[in-house]
């Protein structure tokens, strides 16, 4: 496992492949951290689906009110949803969306980040400035890249757990 330097401000998501350790970036973005932690703490992440996954581009999860695979999961709604918290405003920083990058999905209002999350698969640079960035794999991005393609995946891939390294 990589060398985690701050536990509280780590996430582990475990895919089928293995685990993928994510350093969030609490300087740039805290509420967008803050609320990955929140979520990952309270379990509502786990078995939620890769349900838009764009070979070269992105692997898109974390709607947790459609698109857990173990409980209520609708394909046509994965996307659509998020969690009972509110929305964020934009953290919009300098750092470029390079490949292994987490970046905040929204609608089309810089404001609308909830729960839903995408890994860069390349740099993706045009997504600079209009895109929070708030966190980067540090190991296991070999596992994402292995993440069923597809919108959404015909058997999509799934976050197992996720978890903040303080509480693993």
């Amino acid at each position: 496992m990589a060398e985690i330097k701050d536990p509280e401000n780590t996430i582990v998501i475990t895919l089928k492949d293995g685990p993928v350790v994510i350093e969030l970036l609490t300087d740039v973005a805290p509420q967008h951290a803050t609320r990955m932690k929140e979520l990952a703490r309270a379990g509502a992440y786990d078995n939620v689906a890769f349900h838009r996954v764009i070979e070269g581009f992105m692997a898109q999860t974390g709607d947790v009110a459609h698109a857990n695979m173990e409980k209520d999961y609708n394909p046509g709604r994965a996307g659509t949803g998020g969690s009972d918290k509110p929305d964020l405003p934009a953290e919009f920083s300098k750092l470029p969306h390079d490949r292994g990058t987490i970046g905040a999905a929204r609608s089309q209002n810089p404001n609308s980040a909830n729960s839903q999350f995408f890994i860069n698969f390349g740099d993706n640079h045009f997504l600079n400035g209009q895109y929070t960035v708030y966190g980067r794999v540090i190991e296991g991005m070999e596992h994402v890249d292995k993440i069923a393609r597809g919108e959404p995946p015909v058997n999509p891939d799934r976050m197992i757990s996720v978890k903040v390294a303080a509480d693993a």
